[in-house]
């Protein structure tokens, strides 16, 4: 099966030229060309089935630019999501006129602002505009921001959690948005509370809420001021906690803690709640249950003598320490055993979840005034 004499002749002219990107409109039988001068289209002519066609388009441009008819291989996908493309070859691969190879380049970690512009132009979706934002020289280049926007302006329509916390997360990088658009965003939270985990995640302590510090937190800061000096990372995180940005932090974990969604919602919560205590020195977040990591608040407690030094200025801060120690422990594997026997949402979800839910607020309430 050959392709008509007619299109044979225009994509040879076509491809003489210098290009940046192709990309078929298979609805329309089209292809489509962007060079330096702007961009150009083919009125294609099948002589055969339009599907079997658009193949044959593809094992042309693949034959000129890759020199080999067989295209990008799919049975990479998962390789190409892993961000192992090469990053020699990325050009190329926005001139073969196939999703599967703009999606090795939109992962890529060599990706480039002008090979994302490039890529925006082949393929504009939501779940490309996300893996773009990931690189920071396209967040820092011009296209950080057209993509952001992009992805605000999607967000309602989004339908899976994990999609709206990682637009959120991602939109809430420095230089991309405005604080009108920020709490425009925060307001949406009030119906959807995974919203508030993107927050969580990306300015854990820059939420756009006022919250009153602990009650403790003057007393606490001076009266551990030479822990603070010396660099007690336990120090650290207890002033942090009872500090006004720390009880904002709080006082959203606990709220999305009490009604989440469904299990992405938790499983990112529980992940950004454990980065937020992560102090580099319990090193432990592997607990597959609340005993096990009840058990191990009692090892560091005995065993770390930063502890100890907190302790011997003010014993009473026991429980607040105990909390701290929990939290930093705290990861998606807590809810692993939970969610490896079940696929439920909502209140159901929420009930097979308790015996997590419950002490991390515990935890929680412990830090707050």
């Amino acid at each position: 099966m050959q392709l008509s004499h007619e299109d044979q002749l225009r994509l040879n002219v076509l491809v003489a030229q210098s290009l940046q990107a192709i990309r078929i409109d298979e609805s329309r039988m089209r292809v489509h060309a962007l060079s330096k001068k702007g961009e150009a289209s083919i009125d294609l002519n099948p002589t055969c089935k339009d599907e079997k066609y658009i193949r044959l388009i593809q094992q042309f441009l693949s034959t000129h630019y890759l020199g080999s008819p067989g295209g990008y291989p799919v049975f990479l996908r998962r390789w190409t999501r892993m961000g192992q493309a090469r990053d020699d070859s990325l050009e190329k691969l926005l001139l073969i006129g196939e999703p599967e190879a703009v999606a090795a380049v939109v992962h890529a970690s060599g990706l480039t602002d002008e090979l994302a512009r490039r890529a925006w132009w082949t393929s504009t979706n939501a779940e490309n505009a996300r893996r773009m934002l990931e690189k920071e020289s396209v967040v820092k280049g011009n296209m950080g921001k057209e993509l952001a926007q992009f992805l605000v302006e999607f967000l309602p329509f989004e339908e899976e959690q994990k999609a709206i916390i990682d637009s959120v997360r991602l939109v809430l990088q420095p230089g991309l948005i405005d604080d009108r658009v920020r709490r425009a965003i925060w307001k949406r939270g009030k119906r959807k509370n995974s919203y508030y985990v993107g927050f969580l995640q990306q300015t854990p302590d820059h939420l756009p809420i006022d919250a009153p510090p602990h009650e403790k937190w003057e007393t606490v800061t001076r009266a551990l001021k030479s822990e603070l000096d010396r660099g007690n990372e336990y120090a650290k995180l207890l002033c942090r906690a009872l500090a006004p940005a720390g009880q904002a932090f709080l006082h959203v974990t606990d709220e999305v803690l009490q009604k989440p969604n469904d299990q992405e919602v938790v499983v990112a919560l529980l992940n950004a709640i454990g980065n937020y205590f992560d102090c580099g020195k319990t090193g432990i977040r592997t607990c597959r249950d609340m005993q096990s990591l009840s058990a191990q608040i009692g090892v560091l407690s005995r065993d770390d003598p930063n502890l100890e030094k907190i302790l011997c200025m003010d014993p009473d801060l026991q429980p607040q320490l105990d909390a701290i120690l929990g939290l930093s422990m705290v990861s998606e594997t807590l809810v692993d055993p939970i969610f490896g026997m079940t696929d439920a949402i909502g209140t159901v979800m929420r009930k097979k979840i308790e015996p997590v839910i419950q002490p991390l607020t515990g935890y929680i309430r412990l830090l707050q005034s």
